[in-house]
């Protein structure tokens, strides 16, 4: 059943039979309206046009027609371009029961799979023929997946419809819970769809699963595989007071059928916002206008307060959890990389474990499902009463915003709200971004210091067990941290040496020490003295040598827009246009002009003004390395 929420996974499966149904298929447009909605224009035979809808993480479904084309395509829309547009689509599929929609595209000699996935937030994610993820509109690591370039996307999983009876029983009768649950978790159908299986069966849903015997439970198999067998043979969809359905429920009465999925789906949900506006100019004044802007902001501001309170409710309701959390992931983030616990975690089978949804490196924060309505965001270097206190911060500046909108409306004084901007918005700001930063190829964060000082913060705040210290082999240079195991130690070791005093000496290459955390230290020999920003390294060197010192300066535009710089084999991979640094004879300064206007001249004219909020000397001149530069010429 799919409900403002989104589309369940049996919603997929009839979705896949309907799209099938139309082959054969080609690739035509493809469109990005915002970070969430696409459109796909689908070429069939005899000058067919189908248009396909998808709102990441909701619903994928056919339109009568798709929003205004923007002006400026993003960037992951023009990567898609590339590789699929005019392409035949083979096949069109769903993962098992999930909601994953997968469509299968010949170009060429090569295969491509554009996964779309309507499950938790939700993502596009193009894969070759073997599932190895090309790229992705949100490249994330989670404990159970890694979902960044390189990665296989798995496909792992249960079909139900494919289950036999035996399996099926063996399965049910092993759970605890009672049947519509089991077939809801187990089975992964879902709780509408279960309760409809129950109701088709004669069977009580809340017979407890593993008293059942074979007189209930093979009726519920086979109205199990019936109910799938007609998502995929043919439906009748209607809309009734719980949501759009591709069959009619025997629980509820329908209240209008539709001649496909598709056109239900398009009457329950939403309007796209694009057309919703349109619509709007037409039918109200603009004093009406800004008053229901004025009222669906303060809808809004009062979900986030009432969010933001019942989950520091949940955190206190769960403290011995939360801090059992928080105390196991401080220590073992003192031995081990965030990359280590994560798979550590992943491969564990505690309560503790279950409950960590994902980990986030970055910020040294991991995700919990404590088994409450909302997922809680924990912060491991914080304490539980830190924690509660960001969501009470949160629910502070949402009830300032809420009193905000309200004078405004009680004076009548009209403020309008401006429409969001399609495309990729300005990068978030960062607790790293103060310091030099990278990320390898394969996602490994590497700051390094400006100065003595962020030396000595680096080492003594934000250096954990599982990293890396790195320090080029010159006298005065920058701490550099890696985040966590790398494949590409290369890329890091670059980053190090072209971002130390080598850099001003003009040599093409040098050398740089390698050291784990447990060696680095602020305690001189008797008799000597350690510098501040600086630190004694004791025992065993690892010397990578001969390193290249090259840095690339570019503009990132997805996920999000940003200027970013490093190590060029890590760097222009993310970026759209970039200008490679060697050392040189121009000072800093001049070297960020002359880096900005080749940068500005290599971006197309239609994004010049979507990228003026980042594409700036100050910006630009972060990320050249201390002392004379060259440019590169291409």
């Amino acid at each position: 059943m799919a409900t403002l929420a989104g589309m369940s996974g049996t919603d997929v499966t009839a979705m896949t039979a309907e799209l099938s149904s139309l082959l054969p298929l080609w690739i035509g447009k493809i469109y990005q309206y915002d970070n969430a909605t696409f459109g796909i224009r689908l070429n069939g035979e005899d000058k067919a046009r189908h248009l396909l809808y998808i709102v990441k993480g909701v619903r994928a479904h056919l339109v009568r027609s798709l929003p205004e084309a923007p002006k400026n395509p993003s960037g992951f829309s023009m990567y898609l371009r590339k590789f699929i547009d005019g392409g035949k689509v083979l096949a069109i599929e769903q993962k098992t029961v999930e909601r994953v929609l997968i469509i299968s595209i010949g170009k060429g000699p090569k295969e491509f799979r554009l996964i779309i996935e309507l499950f938790d937030e939700g993502n596009l994610i193009l894969t070759d023929e073997n599932y190895v993820i090309l790229n992705a509109l949100v490249q994330k690591r989670f404990r159970e997946r890694d979902v960044v370039g390189g990665a296989v996307y798995s496909m792992e999983g249960q079909d139900p419809s494919l289950l036999s009876y035996d399996t099926f029983a063996e399965q049910m009768t092993a759970d605890e819970a009672d049947i519509v649950r089991v077939l809801a978790t187990r089975m992964q159908l879902g709780g509408p769809t279960s309760e409809e299986i129950c109701a088709l069966s004669g069977v009580s849903k809340s017979m407890p699963a593993r008293f059942a015997t074979e007189a209930q439970l093979r009726p519920v198999y086979e109205a199990m595989i019936a109910y799938l067998a007609r998502l995929k043979s043919g439906s009748d969809p209607v809309i009734d007071a719980k949501g759009a359905f591709p069959l009619p429920s025997v629980l509820r009465e329908p209240k209008e059928h539709f001649p496909t999925f598709s056109a239900a789906l398009e009457a329950w949900f939403p309007k796209p916002v694009a057309e919703a506006v349109v619509e709007a100019k037409v039918k109200l004044s603009r004093e009406e206008r800004i008053r229901r802007q004025q009222e669906e902001a303060l809808v809004k501001f009062e979900k986030k307060i009432s969010e933001a309170m019942e989950i520091s409710e949940i955190i206190y309701a769960h403290y011995g959890e939360v801090q059992e959390t928080i105390d196991v992931l401080a220590q073992a983030s003192a031995k081990m990389s965030w990359q280590d616990i994560a798979r550590v975690l992943k491969g564990a089978d505690t309560p503790a474990a279950k409950r960590i949804v994902s980990v986030n490196p970055a910020d040294a924060s991991v995700v919990l499902d404590l088994g409450e309505k909302h997922r809680v965001t924990v912060f491991v270097h914080e304490s539980l009463e830190a924690n509660v206190g960001r969501y009470y911060q949160v629910a502070k500046k949402f009830r300032a915003k809420k009193e905000g909108a309200l004078r405004a409306m009680q004076q009548a004084v009209v403020h309008p709200v401006k429409p969001k901007a399609h495309g990729p918005g300005k990068m978030k700001a960062k607790w790293y971004h103060r310091f030099r930063w990278m990320e390898t190829s394969d996602g490994v964060l590497v700051i390094g210091g400006r100065n003595a000082d962020q030396n000595e913060e680096l080492v003594k705040k934000y250096m954990e067990g599982g990293d890396t210290f790195l320090h080029a082999d010159v006298f005065g240079a920058s701490v550099v941290l890696v985040k966590g195991k790398t494949e590409r130690m290369d890329e890091a070791a670059q980053f190090a040496a072209s971002y130390s005093r080598m850099w001003g000496s003009g040599a093409a290459a040098g050398d740089v020490i390698a050291a784990a955390p447990s060696q680095v230290s602020k305690t001189a020999e008797s008799g000597e003295f350690v510098a501040h920003g600086s630190f004694v390294i004791r025992g065993e060197r690892n010397y990578l040598r001969n390193v290249p010192m090259e840095v690339a300066i570019g503009v990132q535009t997805e996920p999000s827009l940003a200027v970013l710089g490093g190590t060029p084999s890590a760097i222009e991979p993310r970026c759209t246009v970039s200008v490679r640094l060697r050392p040189g004879t121009f000072e800093g300064n001049d070297v960020a002009k002359k880096v900005l206007r080749r940068l500005k001249e290599a971006v197309p004219e239609s994004d010049q003004k979507m990228l003026k909020a980042v594409l700036h000397t100050e910006a630009v001149a972060a990320f050249v390395p201390p002392g004379g530069s060259d440019l590169v010429e291409s």
